[in-house]
């Protein structure tokens, strides 16, 4: 039976005639798939690395905690999807404070950092995160 498959697979074509895939995620989505997806809800591209070494020194001022010994690409992606929240409401300042509060957070602050440091945060995220 395997050789029967190994040689109906032979029989295919070589691998040259063959379409080349678009790379996919571990869900099987296409890379261009999600970055249409992100676009259309608002969420920016990833920064290029100074601009994310910016982004998370910005942060650091702010409260080293915000960052602490996190994975910066968890950073990076929680205000790219901040971006999507201030798009979405732009006239509703105290839910994207809110929002700030719900995605910046640490183990000594577990509901955020506050109002007045989430404003701030807020400010980093639009200077070097959203378009």
């Amino acid at each position: 039976m395997v050789a029967a498959l190994v040689g109906a697979l032979a029989g295919c074509g070589s691998s040259e005639d063959a379409p080349q895939a678009a790379p996919t995620t571990p869900g099987g989505l296409s890379s261009e798939a999600i970055e249409k997806a992100e676009e259309a809800a608002g969420i920016p591209p990833k920064p290029d690395q100074k601009t994310a070494e910016a982004y998370l020194a910005a942060l650091r001022k702010i409260d080293p905690e915000i960052v602490g010994d996190k994975d910066p690409d968890r950073i990076i992606d929680r205000g790219r999807d901040q971006c999507s929240t201030i798009k979405g409401f732009p006239d509703d300042q105290a839910k994207v404070i809110m929002f700030v509060n719900t995605r910046f957070t640490s183990p000594d602050h577990p509901d955020g950092f506050g109002d007045a440091k989430a404003k701030k945060i807020n400010e980093v995220v639009k200077k070097y995160i959203c378009p």
